[in-house]
């Protein structure tokens, strides 16, 4: 049964049981099917792989969208109403939205890296790349990527052939809304992701036909759930506190440029928010950083 009909049971079932208003009962519609295509933009193919990170991913996009804390925070509520149905009902193994939290007030963020610890992730995956594994060809350029041009996962897994650039060194990619926008990509990164696409990418393929450039090792689009896997077995030994994932690397890349200068609307474009306060956010983490810089090594701080 697919989520979609499971949804309905369960909006049925909130009809039935809970003696809501209509207005209740829309808005728990409203976000309920918000999940849903949210899931189903994630090339998520069968129930099982409906999980905790699914779910939360889900919340910091809607995070980074600029949503009113309040209306996050409904939302989340509703979700969790409906991850706790699903494994009352037998449909997951477990709650997989009982650890979801709305982010707070102050919209805290995953860890920044460090400019050493990326580059002690990039020398470890070039090295097991070299040895001409396909999948360390993959992962090298999947982190490149997020790193270099701060996707989204969703735009990551999202990306096709046809909008990759080697020669100029851009990507199109699909954001919020369908919006399209060209993002530059380093030269590493196309380094690594050109090495992927000549040799690697085939190897997985097997004979197989797709246009959608990262590949599971079956040959099929990578989800959201496998590209946070590769990411979070990455980051696992990197010492600090928030969760790691794709959006750790999309945050440190928006950090380390203003901490390289950028200009917030240069950033805001990169990243794709509609609204600049969604971007300012990157400023108040750069600012603690600068801060604490301050204080270990002036000698009057």
């Amino acid at each position: 049964m697919s989520l979609l009909r499971i949804a309905h049971s369960y909006l049925e079932h909130l009809e039935r049981s809970r003696g809501l208003s209509e207005n209740s009962l829309n808005a728990y519609r409203k976000d309920i099917l918000q999940f849903v295509a949210f899931v189903d933009e994630q090339r998520v193919d069968t129930l099982g792989e409906v999980d905790a990170e699914l779910a939360r991913s889900w919340v910091w996009s809607l995070a980074e969208s600029g949503m009113a804390g309040s209306s996050l925070r409904r939302k989340v509520s509703a979700l969790k109403g409906f991850t706790a149905w699903l494994a009352r009902e037998g449909h997951t193994e477990g709650d997989i939205g009982i650890r979801v939290r709305a982010p707070g007030a102050s919209r805290s963020l995953p860890r920044v890296l460090t400019r050493h610890h990326m580059e002690e992730i990039f020398r470890s995956l070039q090295t097991h790349a070299d040895t001409g594994d396909p999948v360390a060809s993959r992962d090298l350029a999947i982190i490149e990527v997020l790193y270099a041009s701060a996707l989204r996962v969703s735009e990551l897994v999202g990306l096709d052939l046809q909008g990759v650039d080697l020669d100029g060194r851009t990507l199109r990619v699909v954001g919020k809304g369908n919006k399209e926008r060209m993002v530059p990509l380093g030269t590493p990164a196309a380094t690594a992701l050109g090495a992927y696409l000549d040799h690697a990418r085939d190897a997985l393929l097997e004979g197989g036909e797709s246009s959608v450039v990262f590949l599971s090792t079956r040959g099929k689009p990578m989800g959201q759930r496998s590209v946070y896997e590769v990411v979070a077995r990455l980051l696992a030994d990197i010492p600090g506190v928030g969760p790691l994932g794709p959006h750790t690397l999309r945050h440190t890349a928006a950090t380390h440029l203003l901490d390289g200068g950028a200009d917030l609307r240069s950033v805001q474009e990169l990243l794709g928010h509609a609204s600049l306060g969604t971007t300012q956010i990157y400023t108040h983490v750069s600012n603690e950083r600068l801060t604490q810089a301050y204080q270990q090594a002036h000698p009057r701080a």
